[in-house]
């Protein structure tokens, strides 16, 4: 079986992907000089504590190359093939990592394939290739059907302040800035791997429902769209939004993820989201 191989920036739940047996590796956090891995020891609710009692804004880093060696050597002995679906290379060093840990293991036929996105899109992506790979499905169908999907794949969210963005470099310090003078609550979005501004909202309620009334309008109405809803330190309003989703859409179920610690360092706490993927182009 083709082996798929994930990092915590898929946003979905660790019980799941232990569970599923989808091999996975942590993101770096840096607080000052001290790194974490953000994995089962150093997991939101840790984070979370950690960035309230500091006083500086902490950083990423993508995950040692070393962190795949023992993946990749699992499938080098079992001769498998491996695909690695990674978050976009213009939010995280996680694909160049992977590439770097590839050329350790020469014979090895490693596919690192780079989704220009992250968070829940990313994971449906995670979940998707992974149950190709359980039916039988060849590494070449399993890659293609993943390139096919990454175009169609949309990613919404707000968030409650600009300067985590400003302060990562994921947006411009003066578009911050400007926004924060104002009271700006804009809806974000991926757009080409990356990043960017979708349209502006005074009120972080107005914005919220903007996500819903986006979903609404390109959102089909299948699971297949694999529809879910991303927070941190906003649950009540991640219920309420996934709730609505669910009967306005008619679909049964609509996830909540917690966003992990490499996204919230960006994104802040109080950001929520919904990622979903349109239909193919006839």
């Amino acid at each position: 079986m083709t082996i798929i191989v994930a990092d915590t920036t898929c946003s979905l739940p660790r019980r799941l992907l232990i569970e599923r047996g989808i091999p996975f590796v942590p993101q770096v956090v840096i607080f000052g000089e001290e790194a974490y891995h953000d994995d089962a020891d150093f997991d939101t609710a840790v984070f979370l504590k950690k960035l309230k009692a500091s006083a500086t804004l902490p950083k990423t880093a993508a995950p040692e190359p070393t962190l795949y060696h023992p993946i990749f050597q699992v499938a080098a002995e079992s001769k498998e093939t491996v695909i690695v679906v990674a978050p976009s290379a213009k939010l995280s060093g996680t694909v160049r990592s992977a590439q770097t840990a590839a050329q350790d293991f020469p014979g090895l036929d490693v596919r690192i394939i780079d989704t220009l996105t992250v968070s829940c899109n990313l994971g449906a992506l995670v979940l998707e290739a992974d149950a190709m790979a359980r039916a039988g499905q060849p590494a070449d169908a399993i890659e293609a059907r993943i390139n096919a999907l990454i175009p169609r794949g949309r990613l919404y969210f707000v968030v409650d302040t600009l300067e985590y963005l400003a302060k990562g470099g994921r947006i411009g310090g003066a578009k911050a800035l400007v926004g924060e003078l104002i009271q700006i609550k804009p809806v974000l979005t991926i757009r080409d791997g990356a990043a960017a501004p979708f349209e502006q909202q005074r009120t972080r309620k107005r914005s919220i429902a903007r996500l819903e009334e986006i979903a609404a309008a390109e959102c089909p109405r299948t699971a297949e769209a694999h529809l879910a809803v991303i927070q941190v330190a906003a649950e009540d309003e991640a219920l309420a939004l996934s709730d609505r989703l669910k009967s306005d859409l008619g679909i049964a179920e609509v996830p909540i993820y917690e966003l992990p610690p490499a996204i919230v360092v960006h994104g802040g706490p109080g950001a929520i989201g919904l990622g979903f993927f349109v239909a193919a182009q006839p």
